[in-house]
Order: structure tokens, then C-alpha cells, then sequence
């Protein structure tokens, strides 16, 4: 495909193309944020880690603040598709190929493989290259939201779905049209029914989280006092009903009872540890998918402006406790939390009030609707700053194979 002009061109949140010199922007954007570590990684063996769902969101985050922090090595595994005669590639396929570029000029041995997470090939595929390359590994940070799941064991694929439990939920939710105009409206999401909650705890669940620490353990490649994270979510009780108390709810619950049952296993195998981590709210490609979610983080921006947190922000406080810069610090039933600043009653009570408010008539007053709304063309790399968006582009970018 040569070189072209490409615009936002947007189904609702969705955006069909993205932009290559955007999306690197972007990364490269993140990893001037991160700062240096207060106390240098020294002389010894680099750490080593492994993330799963490295190519958006909290899992880039967790990629960029690894390297650029502590100057970890590593692999990442995200599931992006490339450019085609029609269309460029999915915006990770050219956030990956960026942060691999600064990854070696930091002098970072990390390799990105671009594969299904969920299936056992791949855990072969990653395994083999972290044996071959590294010989074990540190931190395995598991960040994945996916609509579907096959079980390696059984062939069944299970579909996840994104409804309450129990009855119909009403809410106000966020909109926008092709041309970037917000509408606030109220949609009525009708509940789970049959298996749809067991379906989702199958897709984003613990099940796969599990079978990432099994194959490892197999093959001896877990460092001593390895550490593991998958990431979680609690939020606000305006979006309770259909987020922590929906489907994806039970499904978080699982991942929590998971992180506890291994981190027992952990403990008797290498002094490890395993955990969830609650972060704070973000707009990334799966939050905006969810019924509510961007109406509440507009608010949620308009109350706390330059304050919000994010994922960058988040990451380096993670990266510190597992590291051991900073004291690792747990809820009552082990969670590391990362929401506090998101959650605190004064924050949630001016968001509730202006819930409450919020109408088509005001919702322009009431929440940041142009940093959402950027915020999500910044997702496929448009309204990034410093990118001449009349020029024309590469999209042809090839994945940066392992070495």
C-alpha cells in the first residue's frame, strides 16, 4: 500500500483505520512521561518480563514504564491485524513496531509476538523464546479484554457479554456521531440470560491467566520470587450495574479468586507472588465498549482535570511496588490498588451530582467532552499533537519479528 492521506473515519468509538505516524507519536508521547527510577537498576542480571496484552491500553503502559523505568527485557504479546490493500492495520500493529524501535535504541532485548493469547501454540511460541533468550522470567503482567475465548482442552469458545445480572439496567450513557458531536442519551441494557455469565467468566476470567503460570512452572522458567498482575477493575457505583456487578463483574471476581489461589502456589514454588491490581479508569478501545463508561470518565475528567491519572502514571506506581522501590501495599483481601485518587468520596460525590444533572442540553458544562472525544481519535492516532495530518502517511509497516 503506498504512502497516503488518511483520515478518522469512525463508526461511534470505533475508527476504521488508524494512523501510523500517530500511534507512534503516541508511544513515543508515553515514554517521554515515564522518569527515571530513584534508585538505578545496577550491575546485575536485567529483569525480565512478559506481557500479555502489550499492543493498548494498560498493557502498553506496562510495556513503556517496564523498559523505559527499569530497563527491563522481555516479550510482549498483543493480537493486532496488519494493513491490507484497504485498510491500514489496527492502531497496536503500529504501536508495537514503535515501541520495539525505542526499546532497542534504550538497549532493551524485547520481542513482540503477534498471536492469539488464549491459545497453547502461542504460550509454546513465547516460552520458546523466553527460554531460549532470557532462561526465566520476573513478571508476567496479564492485561487482556476480549469478546471471545477458545478452551485448548475442549475446542468450546465462549463468548463474553457486557449486560447486568438479575434485571434490565437504565443509563445514561455518552455518543458521538461521524463528525465528533456528543449526545447525551439513556439506553435500557437487557440482563443476562442463560449461561452469558459463565460465558464471560470463561473469556476473562482466571482460566487462561492460570494456564500462562502452568506452562512456565513446566518448564522451570519461573525466577525465584517471581511476581504476577493481572489487572482488574472496581470503579464507581454509577457504573456498578453494569461493570462490578454485571457480567464482567463475576468475571473480575474469578480473576481475583485466581490471583489468590495462585499466589499460594507461587509462595511454595519460588517465593512469588500473585495478585490483581485495581487501576483507576481510562479511556482505552475495550471502556469504551461498555454502556455508561464514557459519560462517566467525561465527568470524571471535568471534576479532576490535570489530576486524573493516567495508565503511565499507574504503571510506574505498580512497577515500584513489584520491583521493590516503594512498599507493595494491598487491600483486605490482597488487591493492589491503584484507584484511590479516582474513588475518593469527594471526587465521587461531585461526579454523582453531575450524573444526576446531566442532559443533552448540558452535558457540554458538566463533563470534558472534547478531551474524550480526542482521547478516543488519540486511540487510533488522530488529534495527536504534532502530527501533520496532511501529509501523507506509510501504512505498509512490517511487525518487529523476534530475532
Amino acid at each position: 500500500m503506498a504512502a497516503r492521506i488518511i483520515r478518522p473515519t469512525a463508526r461511534g468509538f470505533l475508527h476504521l483505520d488508524s494512523h501510523p505516524d500517530g500511534c507512534a507519536r503516541t508511544v513515543v508521547d508515553h515514554w517521554s512521561k515515564v522518569p527515571p527510577a530513584a534508585t538505578p537498576s545496577g550491575d546485575g542480571p536485567r529483569k525480565v518480563a512478559l506481557v500479555i496484552g502489550s499492543s493498548a491500553g494498560y498493557g502498553l503502559a506496562a510495556m513503556i514504564t517496564g523498559i523505559a523505568r527499569y530497563g527491563f527485557d522481555g516479550v510482549g504479546v498483543g493480537f493486532e491485524k496488519p494493513p491490507t490493500p484497504r485498510r491500514t492495520g489496527t492502531a497496536g500493529w503500529y504501536r508495537v513496531i514503535a515501541t520495539a524501535r525505542l526499546a532497542e535504541r534504550a538497549g532493551a532485548e524485547v520481542a513482540f509476538v503477534n498471536a492469539d493469547a488464549f491459545a497453547d501454540d502461542t504460550k509454546v511460541q513465547v516460552l520458546d523464546l523466553i527460554e531460549k533468550r532470557f532462561g526465566r522470567l520476573d513478571y508476567l503482567i496479564y492485561s487482556i479484554a476480549a469478546p471471545r475465548r477458545t478452551d485448548p482442552d475442549t475446542g468450546v469458545a465462549y463468548t463474553s457479554v457486557i449486560k447486568p445480572i438479575g434485571a434490565p439496567h437504565r443509563t445514561k450513557t455518552l455518543a458521538f456521531d461521524s463528525d465528533g458531536r456528543a449526545a447525551c442519551t439513556e439506553i435500557e441494557v437487557a440482563p443476562a440470560e442463560g449461561d452469558d455469565v459463565a460465558q464471560t467468566v470463561n473469556v476473562m476470567g482466571g482460566a487462561d491467566w492460570v494456564r500462562w503460570i502452568d506452562a512456565l512452572a513446566a518448564r522451570d522458567l519461573l525466577a525465584p520470587r517471581f511476581a504476577t498482575v493481572a489487572l482488574s477493575y472496581i470503579g464507581s457505583e454509577l457504573t456498578a450495574a453494569i461493570y462490578r456487578r454485571g457480567t464482567i463483574g463475576a468475571a473480575k471476581d474469578h480473576l481475583e479468586q485466581t490471583a489468590r489461589v495462585l499466589h499460594g502456589r507461587l509462595q511454595v514454588l519460588c517465593g512469588g507472588l500473585a495478585a490483581t491490581s485495581v487501576n483507576g479508569a481510562a479511556v482505552t478501545q475495550s471502556s469504551t465498549a461498555i454502556p455508561g463508561i464514557a459519560l462517566y470518565i467525561g465527568l470524571l475528567r471535568r471534576v479532576l482535570g490535570g489530576a486524573m491519572r493516567p495508565p503511565i502514571d499507574q504503571f510506574v506506581d505498580l512497577w515500584d511496588q513489584l520491583t521493590g522501590a516503594a512498599p507493595l501495599t494491598t487491600d483486605d483481601v490482597g488487591r493492589i490498588r491503584l484507584d484511590a485518587w479516582e474513588l475518593a468520596p469527594e471526587i465521587q460525590a461531585a461526579i454523582a451530582s453531575r450524573w444526576v444533572e446531566a442532559s443533552n442540553d448540558n452535558i457540554a458544562d458538566l463533563a470534558d467532552l472534547d478531551w474524550f472525544r480526542d482521547e478516543v481519535r488519540r486511540l487510533y492516532g488522530f488529534s495527536v499533537t504534532g502530527v501533520d495530518y496532511d501529509q501523507p502517511a506509510e501504512p505498509d509497516q512490517a511487525w518487529p519479528e523476534p530475532r
